[in-house]
């Protein structure tokens, strides 16, 4: 006679064969993915006089090709390693592979391996005392391997299980990719905000420069009476605007820099070495936006929302499933005899198997209700799907839009900040040939101060508009193949 199978190979030929043989008979619906509006074209100015996107994007470029200050990509490399927001989205995503990897494990048997060795002394006055001549020792085994309960997948139940199990890890890949993208756009704002300030400061010292020597000139003519005390106060003021000025910049930045310290994972107070000034900064996208269509691809959050729908849509399968009668499979194999000697010989084999069906017939309504619920979450799921894809396309509207209206903005402020040097380089020829009084030198340098400041806030948001612009079509969560970037 031949050795029967072990009660492990034989679970598992009869797993697959069911497995084959019930394919594609999971209940509840497929994921389908729902109709959507999508916009042939992107909404922009009114002056946009750029040709239609075509299928390529702004944003399947790395941030590493965008950011082009050596410094900037060594920072973002650094804070994308570093930052705590980082680390706490990588543990998620570590967090649900093992979900998903205990929801597949459900496909297959759980075997376990049991046994025990007994020595026993009967009581020769108990009531079951041995009979004369047999000893009250006794000393016996047993050695199995069993499947407690494994659950045929007839109706899909893990199956549908393990798919939501699935799009949920998908899920959390793209919330990372999500937070990697932010972090990328803060980095890269953070900086930029610095080098404005930076700017501002070293405008605000010019200045400074340059009204101290005018009150110089100012208190010497007065003290040869060619000018009044009046132009004298007034030279005051406006050093004393420029300290000031020059006081909260300094400020600005010291606090600019702990929070872009907190980016990259450091204490505050570490120093922040800046790059190419904000000026010669080329942030330009050399791409078009590309179709709305691809948004749906190229968005990590659209994606997540999409994987959360997918979870859902399972979910209602899943919960569908446990209507119907539930067939488990148990059994064991193994050894057993009263003497150890005897343990491991042919005749000490034993097995069972045998499978249970069980159907809920009176479950008090819970299963109608986490059926309901189930499809309750799937509604949530859709609306939230899309109600960000809609929140996408305006995103990203407006930051092409910003875009463009911050380069016109940029250009009319630097006409205006030339003809505010002009006219205060005009008032003082005129003030020094005795055409006019001071006050409309301190007029006009007043003006030119606040144009120029005006003119480095709007360099900034002419350069943040690409970073929002970048960050709306879904660039700056990728990560270079050879972090060549981090590297200065």
């Amino acid at each position: 006679m031949k050795t029967p199978l072990t009660l492990t190979r034989l679970l598992l030929g009869i797993t697959s064969l069911v497995t084959l043989f019930l394919i594609g008979c999971a209940v509840g619906p497929d994921y389908k993915r729902p109709a959507v509006e999508t916009p042939t074209a992107y909404h922009t100015a009114d002056s946009d006089t750029n040709t239609p996107a075509g299928t390529n994007s702004f944003a399947d470029l790395g941030w590493w090709s965008i950011y082009n200050d050596p410094q900037l990509q060594a920072y973002l490399a650094e804070g994308l390693t570093n930052n705590w927001d980082i680390k706490v989205a990588a543990a998620r995503v570590l967090q649900s592979q093992q979900v998903a990897r205990v929801a597949r494990s459900q496909f297959f048997p759980t075997v376990t391996a049991n046994g025990d060795l007994v020595n026993r002394h009967a009581s020769e006055y108990g009531p079951s005392a041995p009979p004369a001549g047999v000893s009250p020792e006794a000393k016996y085994g047993d050695a199995f391997l069993g499947v407690p309960a494994y659950e045929v997948d007839i109706w899909g139940k893990i199956r549908r299980g393990n798919e939501a199990a699935r799009d949920r890890l998908y899920a959390t890949v793209d919330v990372q990719r999500v937070v990697r993208q932010t972090l990328v756009a803060q980095i890269a704002s953070t900086y930029l905000q610095l080098l404005k300030l930076d700017l501002d400061l070293a405008i605000g010292q010019a200045s400074l420069t340059s009204r101290t020597n005018s009150l110089e000139l100012t208190s010497s003519r007065e003290a040869g009476g060619v000018a009044a005390m009046s132009d004298v106060y007034q030279s005051q003021s406006l050093v004393a605007t420029a300290q000031a000025s020059i006081i909260n910049t300094r400020r600005q930045i010291e606090e600019t820099e702990n929070a872009f310290n907190i980016l990259l994972g450091h204490n505050p107070g570490a120093p922040v070495v800046r790059g190419v000034p904000l000026n010669d900064q080329s942030l330009r996208p050399s791409v078009p936006a590309g179709l709305p269509s691809a948004l749906l691809e190229d968005r990590p959050d659209i994606r997540a929302a999409e994987h959360q729908l997918m979870a859902a849509n399972a979910d209602v399968g899943k919960a569908k499933a446990a209507f119907f009668p539930q067939v488990t499979l148990t059994g064991a194999f193994g050894y057993q005899s009263a003497a150890l000697s005897d343990l491991f010989y042919g005749n000490a084999r034993t097995w069972q198997f045998g499978p249970a069906v069980s159907l809920p017939l009176f479950t008090g309504g819970r299963l109608r209700a986490e059926y309901k619920l189930a499809q309750a979450v799937y509604a949530e799921s859709l609306a939230t799907y899309q109600s960000t894809v809609q929140e996408s396309f305006r995103e990203v509207s407006d930051a092409l839009i910003e875009y463009q209206r911050s380069q016109e903005f940029y250009n009319k402020r630097l006409e205006l900040t030339q003809a505010n040097r002009n006219a205060a380089e005009l008032a003082t020829v005129r003030y020094e040939g005795g055409v006019t009084s001071y006050l409309e030198v301190l007029y006009n340098e007043q003006q030119l101060f606040d144009a120029e400041l005006s003119l480095s806030q709007a360099r900034l948001n002419e350069l943040l508009s690409v970073v929002q612009l970048y960050r709306a079509l879904g660039g700056g969560w990728s990560m270079p193949d050879a972090p060549t970037a981090a590297k200065n």
